[in-house]
């Protein structure tokens, strides 16, 4: 062979295989499951969160503990902490450990569905405290306040006084005038959901109703697309709502995650999320449980049944209106 023809071949391989290997550094896929929680198998309600200290982004999520056996009723889905997870892309996670929340009045409690973000400097926890372990739904449930500096050791502040004692699942927001909104899913008004604002995080006033179209929970508001979103748990997929004020809520026609994914673990709807907005992408955190296929009511009460994992997708914003493809790979690397 001609001794210039090759070193023109073995150049053009050479700008190839470079152009090859750097697609392939920049796709960074994440699994299907995206997290399983190692102890309980019970990931649920996740939020994510950038942890200046440790430089990695911490997810918390609920943990429900589906692989403990003889808990009768919903006693599984009481008696745990707040489970973390960390990653340094959003696209591999590992287990931390649970956090260590100073707020435990009870010999016997539960924490929930945990709202965590940074604040000045301080990081802050509005997470729902159950004073005990119950077989069934009928108990108190409230929401209280903590700070921490590092996201894992967590500081009581208050609990916080809001329209009744029976709420879970908060989630907060910076409003534009510097203030905050809180919202949350009040039990006793048909699991409607509820708000209440604060200048400092501490002191909060109770403004009543925000969303009572249809029953839901797991409220997670965002901005994205210039326009205010809020995701809602509806049971049977994902109500979205869209909003110009953060006061006045408009639901979309269409839900998401309401229908079977092909990936695995990923053909029960999805769950309880938390919504990231990060470099002009919305990724939506979300969980399922993988052994709820088919109607309602089908499936028999089981570790397959309990067992839930967290998932990702990302939205997508056609015509004002949002939607996922959860079939779709996410190809993710979290900007801090």
């Amino acid at each position: 062979m001609n001794t210039s023809l090759y070193k023109v071949m073995l150049m053009q391989l050479l700008v190839v295989t470079t152009f090859s290997i750097a697609i392939a550094q920049k796709q960074n896929i994440a699994p299907k499951p995206l997290f399983e929680d190692p102890i309980y198998n019970g990931a649920a309600d996740p939020v994510i969160v950038w942890n200046k200290q440790a430089k990695k982004w911490f997810m918390f999520y609920t943990n429900r503990r589906a692989n403990a056996e003889g808990l009768d009723g919903v006693t599984w889905v009481h008696g745990t902490r707040i489970g973390i997870a960390s990653s340094v892309d959003g696209a591999k996670w590992q287990y931390v450990d649970t956090a260590d929340i100073k707020y435990r009045p009870d010999s016997n409690y539960t924490h929930w569905a945990p709202e965590v973000f940074e604040n000045k400097g301080l990081y802050h926890m509005f997470l729902t405290y159950v004073p005990g372990v119950f077989k069934d739904w009928n108990h108190p449930r409230e929401i209280i306040h903590l700070t921490s500096k590092d996201l894992l050791h967590w500081k009581y502040d208050k609990t916080v006084e809001l329209a009744s004692h029976k709420i879970i699942d908060a989630c907060a927001f910076q409003l534009p005038d510097g203030g905050w909104r809180l919202w949350y899913n009040n039990e006793k008004d048909r699991k409607s959901i509820y708000y209440a604002d604060s200048k400092d995080l501490t002191n909060w006033q109770d403004k009543g109703k925000a969303i009572g179209d249809k029953g839901g929970e797991g409220p997670k508001v965002f901005r994205w697309k210039d326009s205010y979103w809020m995701v809602v748990d509806n049971w049977m997929g994902m109500g979205i709502y869209k909003s110009d004020d953060l006061t006045t809520w408009k639901r979309q026609e269409k839900r998401i995650l309401e229908f079977p994914g092909k990936g695995k673990d990923d053909q029960a709807i999805g769950g309880h999320c938390d919504v990231l907005v990060n470099d002009g992408h919305a990724y939506i955190f979300y969980f399922t449980h993988p052994g709820r296929v088919g109607a309602k009511g089908s499936w028999k009460d089981g570790f397959e049944t309990r067992r839930s994992v967290i998932q990702l997708g990302e939205l997508q914003y056609e015509n004002g209106e949002i939607s996922c493809d959860r079939d779709v790979s996410v190809n993710i690397n979290l900007k801090h």
